[in-house]
């Protein structure tokens, strides 16, 4: 396995430098419920519906936790195979913001209730595929704010307190990323994490998934420079953008001779590069101390091993027993990416060669969904239908050419593969007779040719070609083989 410190350089005018990434990711817990108050976490409502009198702080009101989200945060603790601290303390983090109706938020400090993790991601480059451990800080719970609207009115802003109180996971990464194309790949692979668990539905457009990104350059050997955090950064590709934006922005600065000002930053997509927001604040500046209304969370081994016991088969398992299985690392790692194609990958699998199931469901059936910009979920072809298609395939009804026909019928009309091909008359022609004949015509055809397969063996492939185009696809292509190699004398 790589470190995740080897990778690109980036030229500037003094020499290489090094950017050095470090992330932290807010993933809306995946909860009916708020992390304090019975208010509804559905996206969408009009705005304050969904506002419990905890939510908007009137006096009097104390929060209560909900379990269910502390299971959620453990859950994808254990998913990180990460340290589950038993004991963890809420702590209230003060701050004025306008959409904050208490006046501080209530976090978790130095008691987080999830401790160091790991998480592995392989970077694709070329044929091969780079490994690289992420290592995991931290992951605690806390409160979301609300959301100002500011294009309401010319001269003040609307406050919507539907967000206020959602439960949010912050997992804070190790400074491991070395590059944009790591920072990307991370995030990437977290949040499939996140959704094989069921714990965030990892939907950034709603913003369910929110990166903090830290970025700093050094000398490669120095001790690492001075970061500034780009706030809220809401899509794997403008991450990536942000990274080499703010990267190089600090490098002009400091081959100039300025240096790097500690700040919180935005990123603008729209003119790809970071603008100041304000001066970073310390932990010190929030004035952290327990909140006095909420008890420690205590856990006990009965209630760890149970949520340990439920845990589905996470990504880089499900890859290994696939590679294992027969399938290249590529395949194995697209099929895995998201759960859903995993699932609909092993309906098609199960029983059948895998290897013929993969090629089938990323060449065939990926290009197709990508075509139509549809996601699996939405195929019009079920994994049962893959399935009869390849079984007609392997029992030698219909040859490979004939199964895409078949499959783009599928595609466009529905019904049962078996049915279609009958009513069609789609089946493979066996008979070496009927082939013989159509290879006679061609051979004859193109003497030139079929004299050049004798000194060039690979020059039969023409002549498959050929025959298959003839007879519409439908001829079996060891049948085809077998007949031209006789007739043209390949050994």
């Amino acid at each position: 396995m790589a470190s995740a410190g080897k990778s690109s350089l980036i030229k500037g005018a003094t020499g290489d430098w090094e950017v050095v990434i470090g992330m932290e990711i807010h993933a809306q817990v995946a909860s009916n419920a708020k992390l304090f108050s019975g208010a509804s976490t559905e996206f969408g409502g009009e705005p304050n519906d969904h506002v419990s009198l905890v939510d908007a702080a009137m006096p009097g009101m104390l929060p209560v936790i909900n379990e269910h989200c502390v299971a959620q945060a453990v859950r994808t603790g254990l998913g990180l195979k990460a340290q589950i601290n038993m004991k963890s303390v809420f702590d209230r983090k003060n701050y004025f913001y306008p959409d904050l109706p208490q006046g501080y938020q209530i976090s978790q400090y130095k008691s987080p209730v999830v401790g160091e993790g790991k998480v592995v991601v392989d970077l694709e480059g070329g044929e091969t595929i780079e490994t690289i451990e992420v290592g995991i800080e931290r992951l605690h719970l806390e409160q979301d704010a609300g959301k100002l609207l500011h294009e309401r009115h010319p001269s003040y802003s609307y406050v919507d307190l539907n967000r206020s109180g959602v439960a949010l996971m912050e997992i804070v990464s190790k400074p491991d990323l070395r590059s944009a194309a790591q920072a990307m790949a991370y995030v990437s692979k977290l949040r499939t994490i996140l959704r094989y668990l069921g714990t965030c539905d990892g939907d950034m457009e709603k913003g369910s998934l929110r990166a903090d990104v830290n970025v700093s350059v050094r000398k490669p050997g120095d001790p690492l420079g001075t970061r500034c955090e780009i706030k809220n950064v809401n899509s794997i590709r403008f991450i990536g953008q942000a990274v080499e934006s703010e990267a190089r922005r600090q490098i002009d600065i400091l081959e100039e001779g300025g240096k790097i000002d500690q700040e919180t930053r935005l990123f603008d997509p729209d003119r790809g590069e970071t603008r100041a927001m304000r001066s970073k604040e310390e932990a010190h500046d929030y004035r952290y101390f327990p909140d006095p209304d909420l008890l420690p969370l205590e856990f006990d081994d009965t209630f760890v091993n149970s949520i340990a016991a439920s845990l589905p088969e996470l990504p880089d398992e499900k890859k290994s027993r696939l590679v294992a299985g027969g399938l290249s690392p590529y395949d194995a790692g697209v099929l895995v990416a998201e759960r859903e194609t995993a699932d609909y990958f092993e309906a098609v699998a199960k029983g059948r060669d895998a290897k013929a199931a993969a090629n089938f469901v990323i060449n065939d059936l990926f290009g197709r969904l990508n075509k139509e910009g549809k996601p699996i979920e939405a195929s019009p072809v079920s994994a049962v239908q893959v399935g009869a298609i390849l079984d007609l395939v392997s029992d030698g009804t219909i040859s490979g050419r004939i199964a895409k026909d078949l499959f783009e019928i599928v595609w466009s009309e529905g019904g049962d593969p078996r049915r279609i091909v009958e009513a069609r008359g789609m089946k493979q022609v066996m008979d070496t007779g009927a082939i013989e004949k159509v290879v006679d015509e061609i051979v004859a055809k193109n003497p030139d040719k079929a004299a050049d397969v004798k000194t060039k063996p690979q020059a039969l492939g023409w002549f498959v070609g050929q025959v298959m185009k003839a007879m519409g696809g439908k001829a079996n292509p060891q049948a085809v083989n077998e007949l031209l190699r006789k007739k043209l004398g390949v050994e």
